[in-house]
């Protein structure tokens, strides 16, 4: 069954012209298309283009992608995200060995693995994530992992099937401030994001770091934003990124307010000083862009 495509009633007509710090040339380097071959050739969902990543030219170029398991079809309807809303279809054993091969040809130091939400399953994909971490590790040994996942609807099992695999960096996104999460994302709750990453960081056996991002220009206040960073670093959030939201289409969520880059700098010290391990703070940051900055093996 496929989900009816929903115009948000804030939904403009057209799109803003973006200011000149969002604007990209497109690269030329034969990089980019090697990147491409290789994930045709492994069949394998990223999600920088699922979902629309305006950084997928500049990664991709550089010979480095996040990959997205579990299908491209998405169980819930966020208003922010263009990955599809669509009945999900059988999870493939064999894409766990496909990742880890394409992690491997590309020579990767730092990987990223995020998924649909997928609440039709039990455990929410949680397993699928499981037998990607211990395939990559097993071909690539010293490469540090990051999951980024969905909440599992704060299924404890799910949680501890994905810390028993051990990755090296559990990344669950806030996305927005509590006002706005009705609204931004759906089925989610703020409460239920900030109880799963209390519950990861809790329940992980070996110094795990615990990482979330936030999208800006949705309409949030600066007060707001403050209360958030805070209500992360309660929980022991270690790494925060701060990025501008960009309307995939003219059905989503549309943009409130380009946030300039000095405003993004004055954020990014902010949460610096209420003591996160690493930030990430600029217009074009997204939740795994440049995610290998942070070096979890030499962050102690």
């Amino acid at each position: 069954m496929t989900h009816p495509a929903t115009t948000h009633p804030s939904a403009r007509a057209s799109r803003p012209r973006l200011p000149s710090w969002l604007r990209r040339a497109l690269p030329t380097e034969p990089s980019f298309a090697k990147t491409r071959s290789l994930l045709d050739t492994w069949q394998l969902n990223t999600v920088c283009e699922s979902a629309k990543c305006p950084n997928h030219w500049e990664c991709w170029a550089k010979g480095t992608a996040s990959f997205m398991i579990g299908g491209d079809r998405c169980t819930r309807a966020c208003g922010f995200c263009a990955v599809s809303t669509l009945r999900p279809q059988a999870l493939d054993a064999s894409e766990p060995q496909r990742v880890a091969e394409a992690a491997r040809a590309m020579k990767l130091r730092h990987v990223v693995i995020t998924a649909v939400a997928r609440d039709d399953l039990q455990d929410g994909g949680a397993e699928h994530f499981a037998q990607t971490i211990n395939a990559v590790r097993q071909l690539s040994p010293e490469i540090i992992i990051e999951v980024l996942t969905p909440d599992f609807l704060l299924r404890q099992h799910a949680i501890d099937c994905v810390l028993d695999a051990r990755p090296h960096v559990f990344n669950h996104n806030m996305e927005t401030v509590r006002r706005l999460t009705p609204t931004v994302r759906s089925r989610a709750t703020y409460e239920r994001s900030l109880a799963l990453l209390d519950r990861v960081r809790q329940g992980a056996a070996y110094r795990l770091y615990t990482k979330s991002g936030l999208m800006l220009g949705l309409g949030e206040s600066e007060e707001e934003l403050e209360t958030t960073m805070k209500d992360l670093r309660e929980v022991g959030c270690d790494i925060l990124t701060l990025g501008q939201y960009l309307q995939p289409t003219l059905k989503h969520l549309p943009v409130q307010e380009f946030v300039p880059p000095e405003r993004f700098d004055r954020y990014g010290d902010m949460a610096r000083d209420l003591g996160f391990l690493h930030v990430a703070s600029g217009p074009m940051v997204r939740s795994s862009y440049h995610a290998d900055a942070f070096n979890a093996s030499e962050a102690g």
